[in-house]
């Protein structure tokens, strides 16, 4: 098993504010052991970067594709970037 590690920023725009979308991406990174953050932007988009074991970033990637029950994702934007030692998951 491999332990390349990745990390990715996000970009969630659609219903993606106030409908715990940031508390429930922070349970889900938290139990994987990713890290990073995710918050709010002022243009209404969730704005989130993970970092962690490649698996485990694509798995929360995916989920942001859909979001809690209460969400409506109507885009995701992914950017790679070079991993920095991130530690530890943040709502910001």
């Amino acid at each position: 098993m491999t332990t390349d590690v990745v990390r990715r920023k996000v970009v969630v725009r659609g219903r993606v504010q106030g409908v715990w979308f940031r508390d429930s991406t922070r349970e889900r990174a938290s139990a994987q052991g990713v890290a990073g953050w995710v918050r709010n932007r002022p243009d209404g988009a969730l704005e989130a970067v993970f970092e962690g074991v490649r698996a485990d970033v694509e798995s929360l990637i995916r989920f942001c594709q859909t979001g809690p029950p209460l969400a409506r994702v109507d885009t995701i934007e992914t950017t790679e970037e070079r991993p920095a030692g991130a530690s530890g998951f943040l709502v910001l």
